[in-house]
């Protein structure tokens, strides 16, 4: 066990910024959740490896989290290392005429802009869609009939016993928010993103109209992890919650979108606890007036 104040010398040396008992409502989407015993933000894969052996020589919990866009803190924080990509590991460059390098903390809408600078098509579907490179491919991110199983090559990582690998094509079985980093224990570091040419405007134009469907559809006004469940098959999510009654329905300060039962929003002063609290609400509703077991799209630590 490592004593307070004790995380700046054990991290010492380290290309990382170190920040104890870190507010974890800073750094996630629903701006909910208590502090990590240390905040740790390598600004080099190297120094994410480094600070991964670190914690496993010193026994101390580490979990990896990207911008925590889709990611549910518990109210009592996370004893341990969270180790942060996002703000860290941000290098994005052409790879070749069409396929761009990304490493894994880049934000996926610099990603997508990035595109656009370089008059490249096929990532205006993840325009907008909050969170990291990283967790983009780690969960196959997607919509309006893209997903990144469309244009990612290949992703390096970093493996359990801390060694670098990569995978590629079906070797990362890219699938419905899924793919083999979700259970392989590798902490994706960067990745490849295969491209076309196309007309800027044209690419421009795209990104704005899904933007602005978006803007229209969803409660971007709030703070929330996105789609709060996974899409049953045959189903949405959405639209089986809402059937139930539940849209508006919530619990101290978390509620179910009024503008898109999908969304379970933070809509002022609520507590991670509020939120596990509706999502179960909901899930027990809808499997008693549907049969549909609803699972949820959020990560939880």
């Amino acid at each position: 066990m490592i004593s307070e104040g004790a995380y700046e010398r054990v991290f010492s040396g380290l290309d990382c910024d170190i920040a104890e008992n870190a507010p974890m409502s800073q750094y996630t989407s629903f701006r909910t959740g208590g502090a990590a015993d240390v905040l740790v933000t390598p600004h080099s894969t190297d120094a994410l490896r480094e600070s991964l052996c670190v914690c496993a020589e010193k026994g101390i919990a580490a979990a990896v989290i990207g911008n925590g866009s889709n990611l549910l803190v518990s109210d009592d924080g996370v004893r341990g290392a969270v180790i942060r990509t996002a703000s860290g590991l941000c290098d994005i460059r052409m790879a070749d005429e069409t396929v761009i390098f990304c490493e894994a903390g880049v934000p996926l809408s610099r990603l997508c802009m990035f595109a656009l600078e370089n008059s490249l098509t096929g990532l205006e579907f993840a325009y907008g869609i909050p969170g990291t490179a990283g967790g983009a491919a780690f969960m196959n991110a997607g919509a309006y009939g893209g997903e990144m199983k469309d244009v990612l090559l290949g992703c390096s990582h970093i493996t359990p016993s801390f060694e670098k690998g990569s995978l590629e094509g079906e070797e990362m079985r890219l699938g419905y928010r899924t793919s083999a980093y979700s259970s392989n224990g590798c902490v994706i570091t960067d990745m490849l993103v295969s491209l076309e040419r196309a007309d800027r405007h044209d690419i421009r134009g795209k990104m704005d109209e899904l933007l602005a469907r978006r803007k229209e559809k969803q409660p971007l006004e709030y703070p929330s992890a996105g789609s709060t469940f996974k899409r049953p098959q045959g189903n949405y999510a959405g639209a089986l919650i809402e059937q139930c009654g539940l849209k508006g329905f919530s619990i101290g300060g978390a509620q179910v979108s009024e503008k898109h039962a999908g969304f379970v929003i933070n809509r002022g002063g609520a507590t991670s606890a509020d939120i596990i609290m509706l999502m179960q609400h909901i899930k027990k509703t809808v499997f008693e007036q549907t049969g549909v077991v609803l699972e949820p799209e959020v990560r939880m630590l």
